[in-house]
């Protein structure tokens, strides 16, 4: 067998060994990763409207507060406006 045979004889081979990897690539890929960065996704999804809730709940709770006594939040915010204020200077 001459050097040309032997070397397309193994360049097949490679060839056949990396098309095999690239589909135990894909199914690896289609069974395993894309489920579960699906799930990952949907539980990202879901904590991102929970926390989105809750910041809505707290919002409309201090509205709420804020309708109710005006005087104090007032007092609070220049409160709060002041100190971050002496920090910041």
């Amino acid at each position: 067998m001459s050097i040309t045979d032997r070397t397309s004889t193994a360049m097949d081979s490679a060839e056949e060994q990396i098309a095999k990897l690239r589909s135990q690539v894909e199914a690896l890929m289609k069974d395993r990763v894309t489920p579960m960065v699906t799930n990952a996704a949907g539980r990202a999804e879901a904590a991102l409207h929970s926390a989105s809730d809750t910041v809505r709940g707290q919002a409309d709770a201090l509205s709420g507060q804020v309708r109710k006594q005006p005087l104090m939040a007032l007092v609070v915010a220049a409160g709060v406006g002041f100190l971050i204020g002496r920090i910041v200077r």
